[in-house]
């Protein structure tokens, strides 16, 4: 099965947050797309892995994603080693997408940095044919590289590098978000401890940020996306 395009998330729900508007649009102009998330989240103070993984699929059905899997890395404990690259490697080889979207590049979870490298440097290793890996049935997997990667952009603000309008995408952002009840705040009171990312002001933030974003392209609400490498275009026209 081959994905256009394949995000690959720290943790169940980054994605939501961050990029489910840009992946919402691009399914509805008949892209496949995918989540690949790396850990269950199970060090979150909310919520449990498996409260998390139903979330993560009503989500996913929310999105209209093709398939969504999980690397079962541990939560709080990413790092850019071998042992985690290589368990990586199969998915992106399994799937062959041509972009990939990875978590944002430094941000106030240390997971969502290193996630980031993580990701960046087993895009690259996927595609050297020297390294054998193996699918679920055992069968050799062909090298693969994606054509592109993006970081999007997380709790820290950054200066994008582009911004895609998600304008008619924001109300069903929002409800993919909300899909995630254990971790966020829907409008109704709960028992479990609060945490920075509980409130209704992060709610708000989250709707600010995206009209910061939306704002600076002229439209109501954006997602910005920052690039390592240098972004090539055919026709000036393409950047509009």
């Amino acid at each position: 099965m081959k994905l256009d395009i394949l995000a690959i998330a720290a943790h169940p729900d980054d994605v939501e947050l961050s990029s489910s508007g840009t992946i919402i649009k691009s399914i509805l102009q008949g892209k496949k797309v995918g989540i690949l998330d790396l850990s269950k989240g199970e060090l979150g103070t909310r919520g449990t892995p498996e409260i998390r993984a139903m979330e993560a699929a009503r989500a996913s059905e929310i999105m209209g994603l093709t398939v969504r899997e999980n690397v079962g890395l541990p939560d709080g404990f990413l790092n850019n080693v071998k042992e985690q690259q290589l368990a990586i490697i199969p998915f992106i080889r399994k799937y062959r997408p041509d972009i990939v979207l990875a978590n944002a590049l430094t941000d106030r979870h240390p997971d969502h940095g290193m996630g980031a490298a993580l990701a960046a440097k087993s895009c690259f290793l996927s595609g050297l044919k020297a390294i054998s890996t193996v699918d679920e049935n055992g069968n050799a997997q062909e090298a693969w590289r994606p054509r592109a990667l993006y970081h999007y952009i997380q709790d820290r603000f950054m200066h994008p590098d582009f911004v895609v309008d998600i304008s008619d995408q924001w109300e069903q952002k929002v409800k993919s978000i909300e899909s995630f009840s254990s971790q966020f705040f829907v409008g109704k009171d709960d028992s479990e401890p609060a945490t920075p990312i509980s409130t209704p002001e992060f709610m708000m933030f989250l709707e600010s940020r995206a009209r910061e974003y939306g704002r600076s392209i002229g439209v109501q609400f954006g997602e910005g996306f920052v690039a390592e490498r240098t972004i090539g275009v055919s026709h000036l026209s393409d950047l509009l």
